[in-house]
């Protein structure tokens, strides 16, 4: 790890405390600096890494977790503070940092921006976690001008927090992340927004799959518009393309809704393809530790709200000596019982539903 020591890290929120967590969790020395005294000793306390100091060794390497309105800023500042340090920024957006910099000088052979695929709904240093970024992937983005061993070093970072180092150019890293990040943050926030004004007893019929198509909606309206703003372009264009569709979708539905029983095979057939083309496109996601996606199958079982049920259920499924891929839970609708979607292989999913109904579960077809 002796290339990457010391590590100075600049922005004490969610990214950039995490990063240091993980880095000291592998021996890594690590230094903090923030706007915010108050962030900073947080996330020392926490254990990311000691506060800045005018007395600090030149450091390796610079990650500047600034927020991306003033990311640019930051890394420009750290590249003429530190002329011997690689410096990375975790922003995700890349193509207008680089672009500030060459307009402002900088010496940007020294600079490979990154972005660890990795985050929470909830910010700040108090939701630092050590294994953030465990296997997910960090985008390391050279351009032409970047130094081979800034490229190797900040691939180093990423491989020493967990990640898994991805390289990509800046213009088709910002359209990647538009589609299958800042657009689904987009949808999830319109949709969200329906229920604000829902009757409570409407809102109280949610299921999982509004819950799941949800999830991001409650991630920070601030930092999600510096987001949209960098990354306007590539943004607009996967909306654009969702209007249209969407559009489809909508003129096929009054069809249908003017005339149910009409004969409109085109207004069924749009509504058939969209759902079609969603399937499609789930199907690539990619599955467990990134490999080909894979099929499960669900095993619901109703579970008592009260403490240590959960543990139990999940320990007779290992008695039954299957391994869960995954798990959803839901709480019942005015009743004291939750519901555990548990995700299995096919194989074993009526071996698993035998022996917890044997084991005195209520388990649901």
């Amino acid at each position: 790890m002796g290339v990457l020591s010391p590590v100075r890290i600049v922005g004490t929120g969610l990214i950039g405390t995490s990063v240091g967590l993980a880095l000291r969790a592998r021996g890594v020395r690590v230094t903090l600096a923030d706007p915010s005294p108050t962030a900073c000793a947080l996330a020392r306390d926490l254990g990311a890494g000691e506060l800045a100091t005018d007395a600090d060794p030149e450091p390796a390497v610079v990650v500047a977790a600034a927020p991306p309105d003033v990311v640019g800023s930051v890394v420009a500042a750290e590249l003429a503070a530190h002329p011997t340090a690689v410096v990375t920024d975790v922003a995700s957006v890349k193509a207008a940092i680089l672009a500030e910099l060459v307009a402002g000088g900088a010496d940007v052979s020294r600079y490979v921006g990154s972005h660890p695929m990795a985050g929470r709904e909830r910010s700040g240093a108090i939701s630092g976690r050590p294994d953030l970024f465990e296997g997910r992937p960090w985008v390391v983005v050279p351009h032409e001008d970047s130094a081979v061993n800034a490229v190797e070093t900040v691939t180093a970072l990423a491989l020493a927090t967990g990640g898994a180092p991805v390289r990509m150019p800046a213009e088709e890293h910002d359209a990647a992340v538009a589609a299958v990040s800042h657009v689904p943050q987009v949808a999830a926030s319109l949709v969200a927004a329906r229920l604000r004004d829902l009757p409570t007893e409407a809102v109280g019929l949610s299921g999982q799959g509004v819950r799941d198509v949800t999830r991001i909606a409650a991630s920070d309206p601030a930092l999600w518009t510096q987001i949209l703003v960098g990354n306007a372009g590539a943004v607009s264009s996967v909306l654009r393309d969702v209007l249209v569709a969407l559009g489809d979708v909508v003129e096929a539905l009054d069809v249908l809704r003017d005339d149910p029983d009409a004969d409109a095979p085109g207004a069924r057939s749009t509504l058939a393809a969209m759902l079609a083309d969603g399937n499609a496109g789930h199907a690539r996601i990619p599955g467990k530790h990134g490999a080909a996606p894979s099929l499960f199958t669900t095993v619901t079982v109703l579970i008592p709200d009260t403490p240590g049920m959960l543990g139990r259920v999940f320990a007779d499924v290992g008695a039954e000596g299957v391994n869960i891929e995954d798990v959803r839970i839901e709480h019942a609708l005015g009743r004291p019982v939750g519901v555990a979607h548990l995700l299995v292989a096919p194989a074993d999913a009526d071996p698993l539903r035998a022996g917890l109904l044997a084991r005195g579960w209520n388990v649901t077809e």
